[in-house]
């Protein structure tokens, strides 16, 4: 490739990555990610070769009379692109996406029409998501190709995925990508046996040269083959996985060749993943696992009031260790507020640490950073004692802990240590769930009433979602301890579901709903905004219609501050008052005469009287009068914070 002084090149990436700036329907996290690839990709031109001058671009400002007036040979135009639900481009990448696909069903423009246009494509995508994997940026490729743009190297694509990811995880697979590109790009490298190698399979694009646009395709007998052709071409091979190497101008075929390490399970957490999670104060346990101190915890320390568990079943806040044993979710839902940090994945494929590990290593952890406390102004020393021997866990600080092959194992270890077990599950894993020991707390998120919200609210790997997630509320209902509905309220989303979300209970029977209002993090992907958060009216205006609609329940408690509700069985109700709280000893006696014995037993054995102060209608509103209220100088309650 000819250099001259007068090139540039331009980064064009994806909508999610700049467009907060404009729209605002992205978030910040999801912009440094992304936004990340375009600029490491613009340090390495700018280090690594002369003469370039590089601008990062947003699609969502695509003006093709504006593209089509400057361009240039000189240009070279780098797309780093993401995939949305269904294989869709985000939002604001439709109208390139449509404008290019258009172009090239139009018969009117000639197939020549990007002739001067140099490019290169990078996806940014998750292998679990099947054939939409990396979708935008394969149809992207290929219709460049169409419209005869001259590619100036393979298409790239990056997996999060760390088992299927080709070189490890996203950013190992396009600094691979990128090293190719930047040889391309300056002319040591103009494509033989050295190019970077792309799988393919019977739906996989091939990856062409500019050479092999402006020579063709050859057949084996040295004919022109036609570019409908190449189907019928990756019919004939795909019965094994093979690599494509670029050679000489023509597409030649071989196996590829399995590493002697192919056969041992990957880590879950990568390098790159442990130094992000740790960032966010996550302490890793082994290869899959993590703790986190929750706020409430730190805020209990100092006497400023408990969560709403607290308030709803009567844990000690500041004796709650938040935990999972499973870093990786099936979902990835608009309103995650974990910021999509942690890995996907529908099965265990990962290494497995043994449940003695977690259990040893997040208990030290949590003690550890229990331990931060001591000596801090405000912090109680009854309480920091006491928050040293935990006597709850939550098992919903991320991903989905049922996943993890030993759950059961786990569970029965925090048991023999007199610690409840509180575990949410996202109602894709039904066997699961019926294949679950008994635990103190039994949630299931319910995040939509019907497939359509479901899908646009969690955003399913799963084909098969919508079975997945009625069966989970039917083997909700064959469990005999406490079992909870968990609804997050997401304004513009969800909220006017009541109906639906009414016949859902019918399905899995739950003792208590919780209804909560989306909490904004200000970084969650998603493209949610304060907008989508209701007010604590607007939360309680839903639950009251729910109750409506429910004759088997009413509301019995409320904690204003983390804009939830309960709604509880009146089975709950004796003699006209509230026992939604838990007696925690009587549960692991019964617990252990279940691991001995097998005898069984209900949620009705273990539960004990609410507080007034807990009882919805209270002055209190769910904050217990033991603590003290804390208020800055504007008045502003911060408790828990």
């Amino acid at each position: 490739m000819e250099r001259k002084s007068s090139q540039r090149r331009r980064f064009i990436t994806d909508p999610k990555v700049e467009q907060l700036k404009y729209a605002g329907k992205c978030s910040f996290h999801e912009r440094r990610v992304y936004h990340k690839f375009a600029q490491e990709l613009a340090g390495a031109v700018n280090e690594h070769v002369s003469n370039r001058k590089c601008e990062i671009l947003d699609l969502s400002t695509w003006d093709p009379e504006k593209f089509l007036n400057e361009l240039s040979a000189d240009v070279a135009h780098v797309f780093i692109l993401s995939t949305w639900t269904d294989g869709e481009p985000p939002p604001s990448a439709k109208w390139f996406a449509l404008w290019l696909k258009d172009t090239v069903d139009d018969f009117r423009v000639s197939k020549s029409y990007l002739k001067d246009m140099k490019f290169a494509v990078f996806g940014l995508g998750n292998s679990s998501y099947g054939k939409n994997y990396n979708k935008v940026a394969k149809s992207v490729y290929a219709d460049l190709l169409n419209l005869s743009a001259a590619p100036i190297s393979s298409l790239g694509l990056g997996d999060e995925d760390v088992v299927s990811s080709k070189y490890g995880g996203m950013h190992e697979d396009f600094r691979q990508w990128m090293t190719t590109f930047l040889r391309r790009l300056d002319g040591s490298d103009s494509g033989g046996d050295n190019d970077s190698e792309s799988l393919i399979d019977d739906n996989e694009l091939f990856e062409t040269t500019s050479e092999e646009e402006e020579n063709g395709y050859e057949s084996g007998d040295g004919k022109v083959m036609d570019l409908e052709d190449l189907g019928n071409v990756a019919d004939k091979i795909s019965s094994a996985k093979k690599t494509r190497v670029l050679e000489n101008g023509r597409a030649k075929v071989r196996r590829i060749r399995k590493n002697d390490d192919s056969n041992v399970a990957k880590e879950m957490v990568t390098p790159e993943l442990r130094a992000a999670l740790s960032k966010q104060g996550y302490r890793i346990v082994g290869s899959h696992s993590g703790v986190k101190l929750c706020r409430w915890t730190k805020s209990m320390l100092r006497g400023r009031g408990g969560c709403y568990k607290h308030t709803f079943y009567g844990i000690e806040s500041h004796r709650c260790m938040e935990a999972t044993p499973s870093l990786a979710c099936a979902n990835k839902c608009v309103f995650c507020w974990r910021h999509h940090t942690n890995p996907v994945g529908t099965e265990w494929r990962w290494k497995m640490d043994p449940p003695e590990q977690i259990f040893s290593e997040a208990l030290d952890n949590h003690m550890q950073m229990i331990k931060q406390f001591k000596g801090v102004p405000g912090v109680k020393t009854e309480r920091f004692n006491e928050g040293l021997e935990p006597r709850h866990c939550a098992l919903s600080l991320v991903g989905e802990p049922i996943m993890y092959p030993a759950i059961n194992e786990l569970v029965r270890m925090l048991h023999a240590r007199k610690i409840s077990t509180f575990l949410v599950t996202n109602a894709q894993f039904p066997d699961a769930i019926r294949a679950l020991s008994p635990v103190t707390q039994l949630y299931v998120s319910i995040d939509a009433s019907n497939k359509e919200s479901l899908k646009k609210i969690d955003r399913p790997l799963f084909g098969d979602f919508w079975e997945r997630y009625i069966d989970s509320l039917k083997a909700l209902s064959e469990k005999g301890q406490r079992t909870v509905y968990r609804l997050t309220l997401v304004k513009s989303f969800n909220v006017s579901e009541i109906e639906g979300y009414a016949k859902l209970v019918d399905l899995g029977k739950p003792d208590f709903i919780e209804i909560k209002g989306v909490t904004y993090c200000g970084d969650a992907k998603g493209g949610l905004t304060m907008e989508n958060v209701p007010w604590h009216e607007e939360v309680m205006s839903f639950v009251k219609k729910m109750e409506e609609l429910l004759p088997n329940y009413e509301i019995a408690s409320e904690h204003e501050h983390s804009n939830c509700l309960l709604l509880a069985d009146k089975k709950f109700k004796v003699n006209g008052e509230w026992w939604t709280w838990i007696d925690y000893d009587k549960f692991h006696e019964l617990v252990q005469e279940y691991q001995k014995h097998g005898k069984t037993f209900r949620s009705e054995n273990y539960m004990a009287k609410t507080p007034y102060w807990a009882v919805y209608g209270c002055k209190e509103r769910g904050f217990d009068p033991e603590e003290v209220r804390f208020f800055r100088k504007n008045r502003k309650d911060v408790s828990g914070c």
